[in-house]
């Protein structure tokens, strides 16, 4: 009790005016062009259209660098280009090659790893902190397992004769740029695919970065193609005749678009979806880490997470407690630049995303929730959003229906298991959820009846390249990660 009466009065009095110095990271070792052009058949082409875009800092506003937009001759060549790739190199090499170019990448990511994470930060508005230790270890560790199972596919599939699909198009968002193209490239070329990615047109530097290291891996021309642009450029590559696979994640709106371009065809497809996943603390759950657990899924990463805990359902004997200490956590937490160590929440990934943000937030007001936020000064360029949370939420709440992607926590209460599982299972998606109790028969209980495809015990937002992830309803099909992760990218004779 005493040492939590401490941690409170330290809160509140960093909160009432202790701040740190700042501590940016150097930016000295980044090398970034001015202008990107398209990575096609192992080098870099200027699009057909002669058209190229502004990727913006969204912390400053200011252009980091011009991307080329890629029409429909570009994505034709691209594809043209993987499919000369998978038909005469890269489905012939024995399955061990492959893994040492696969191996390779890994180690070179490594090498990098500081000038991606900054990268990351400035093109994605995430903090140095989670980019450095979250986003690039993650990736470079996803490219180190599949590299494992490249020349092993028949014993994860045993008594079956496993082959590559072909080509795959793959399309990834701007909230992991980096980790989701290491998510859905790793095991593509683990399988012996070929790939055209085609990155967010908010946060192109890291993938198009990674373009240049693949180059320099000694990758075989053609394997990997990376086309930049927007929806055009994605629904050029969906419906694409001679591309045999489709990855995407992103939202369900868009996924539900993929899913009508692509039926009638004899394409494979997997979507990783929306998410508006439910963290649940029981009355026994250890209060000060689930506190913690709470600010991790969802203010740390500014809620730019399809699996972001947005909706929290507390017991209703603690919910008093627990709403405090949010409330005493929100005032501790700094918001500004990303580059800078100590920063806890950056800024909004783009212009066009915080009004959503505030949109929702105007809505939740409107609609009688209660509103707070925490009272910190936000930088004067730049796209900012102070963590939010509402309480006196309700099911009926849009709030608690709709992913809104950005810091802002809805919180309900309950006061049985039956109740809580009818509400955290009550909406569209079924991603994740996460559970914070200190009785293991609860955890097995709930994890069983929750309808969400990683349920958290006693953490939050925790992964690893061995593990699968994925989920039901209008969150998606189809696992990536850990040896589920290789099915999508095979056939079977």
């Amino acid at each position: 009790m005493l040492k939590n009466k401490e941690q409170e009065r330290l809160a509140l009095e960093f909160s009432q005016g202790w701040s740190y110095a700042p501590a940016p990271e150097s930016t000295d070792h980044v090398q970034l062009q001015e202008r990107y052009s398209l990575f096609i058949d192992g080098k870099f082409v200027a699009p057909s259209s002669k058209k190229y875009f502004p990727t913006v800092n969204p912390a400053t506003e200011q252009v980091i660098a011009e991307v080329a937009e890629a029409g429909k001759k570009d994505v034709d060549k691209a594809v043209k280009a993987a499919r000369k790739a998978y038909d005469e190199v890269w489905s012939k090499m024995p399955a061990s090659e492959r893994g040492k170019y696969i191996f390779r990448i890994a180690r070179l990511i490594q090498e990098r790893a500081r000038e991606f994470a900054v990268i990351e930060s400035m093109d994605g508005g995430k903090p140095i902190r989670e980019s450095r230790d979250v986003d690039i270890p993650l990736a470079a560790n996803h490219f180190f397992y599949y590299a494992g199972w490249a020349d092993k596919l028949s014993y994860a599939f045993p008594n079956r004769r496993p082959r590559p699909v072909g080509v795959a198009g793959q399309i990834i968002p701007w909230n992991f740029p980096l980790l989701m193209a290491a998510w859905k490239l790793a095991p593509a070329l683990a399988t012996g695919n070929t790939v055209v990615l085609k990155p967010a047109e908010t946060t192109p530097l890291t993938a198009l970065k990674l373009a240049e290291l693949i180059r320099d891996s000694g990758l075989p021309p053609g394997v990997v193609n990376i086309v930049t642009g927007a929806g055009a450029t994605g629904a050029a590559l969906v419906s694409h005749p001679d591309v045999d696979k489709i990855a995407f994640t992103g939202s369900t709106e868009v996924g539900k678009m993929i899913q009508r371009a692509v039926a009638g065809t004899n394409k494979k497809v997997t979507l990783e979806l929306g998410g508006k996943a439910a963290n649940i603390i029981f009355e026994d759950a250890p209060l000060d880490q689930a506190v913690e657990g709470i600010v991790n899924g969802i203010y740390f990463n500014q809620g730019h997470v399809c699996c972001a805990g947005s909706r929290l359902f507390v017991q209703e004997s603690v919910a008093h407690t627990v709403v405090r200490k949010l409330k005493d956590r929100l005032k501790t937490l700094i918001v500004g630049d990303p580059l800078d160590k100590n920063t806890d929440v950056g800024a909004i990934n783009s212009a066009g995303q915080l009004k959503t943000i505030r949109d929702y937030i105007a809505l939740g007001k409107s609609e009688g929730a209660e509103f707070y936020e925490s009272p910190c000064a936000l930088p004067q360029a730049g796209y900012w959003c102070r963590p939010t949370l509402f309480t006196g939420v309700s099911q009926s709440h849009r709030i608690a229906q709709e992913e809104i992607f950005g810091p802002v926590l809805s919180i309900q209460t309950f006061r049985t298991v039956s109740e809580v599982i009818d509400k955290a299972n009550n909406t569209p998606y079924g991603l994740s959820a996460g559970i914070w109790t200190d009785k293991g028969s609860k955890i097995f209980n709930l994890g069983q009846q929750m309808r969400a495809g990683v349920v958290w015990a006693n953490t939050y937002n925790k992964f690893d390249p061995t593990s699968p992830f994925g989920g039901y309803k209008e969150s998606g099909f189809g696992r990536e990660g850990g040896l589920q992760g290789l099915a999508p990218y095979l056939q079977f004779d």
